[in-house]
């Protein structure tokens, strides 16, 4: 209590003091770009990723853009070491993501290389999977994926590099015959995405879904 009040929860966009639960103020809402994408339907996502893998449905949240209020809500997920971020940004997803009676078996985020996560504190995308797990019933697994190198932020790298991610992840469990939704936090080049779900396809006779909360237009 003393801390709220020492030190408010405020808007990410224009500063005001709102609910400690809350990302950002009523009035801001309306300036977060939601995608509208239908999970089913083709949509940029799903034109995307079949030019690199076989995928079964595709889902972004809101739209990445440049100097925009969605590159303020990413940066605070990954970079400000406010992890709630991820149940708020879940909690937005369930309000507009149907799986209908065609839900996936089983809920698998974008690994950090430990020593990524032990820099950052936490792995972004977990509370959000969670989050997500919960609401749909739906199991998650945060050790399905291994990443086998560590490297600089993606959004640093030319991209050249981003194209160097052959053998970058491995699986660690035996899996055949699942529906998988990898989950990630933005979708760029899909090189990270492409890489963990030919990892899957090739452990078994699995299918790859995606879910991403941004996709950069």
């Amino acid at each position: 209590m003393i801390l709220d009040l020492l030190f408010p929860n405020r808007c990410l966009h224009c500063n005001r003091i709102i609910e400690s639960d809350l990302l950002i103020c009523d009035l801001c809402f309306g300036q977060v770009h939601f995608t509208h994408y239908n999970y089913f339907e083709n949509n940029p996502v799903k034109e995307k990723c079949k030019l690199l893998f076989p995928v079964e449905n595709t889902y972004a949240l809101i739209q990445f853009e440049e100097d925009s209020l969605s590159r303020k809500i990413i940066h605070e997920l990954k970079y400000r070491n406010r992890e709630i971020t991820g149940k708020i940004i879940a909690e937005w997803t369930t309000e507009r993501l149907d799986f209908k009676d065609q839900k996936p078996d089983l809920l698998v985020s974008v690994p950090l290389h430990p020593k990524k996560q032990r820099e950052r504190g936490y792995n972004q995308l977990h509370l959000y999977t969670e989050t997500l797990s919960k609401y749909y019933e739906i199991p998650f697994n945060h050790q399905l994926i291994k990443r086998n190198y560590y490297s600089k932020a993606q959004a640093l790298k030319n991209k050249k590099h981003r194209l160097e991610t052959i053998n970058t992840f491995s699986v660690t469990q035996s899996i055949t015959g699942k529906h998988i939704l990898l989950i990630d936090d933005v979708f760029t080049t899909g090189t990270t995405i492409s890489s963990i779900a030919w990892e899957i396809l090739n452990a078994g006779d699995n299918t790859v879904s995606v879910l991403v909360i941004a996709m950069d237009v």
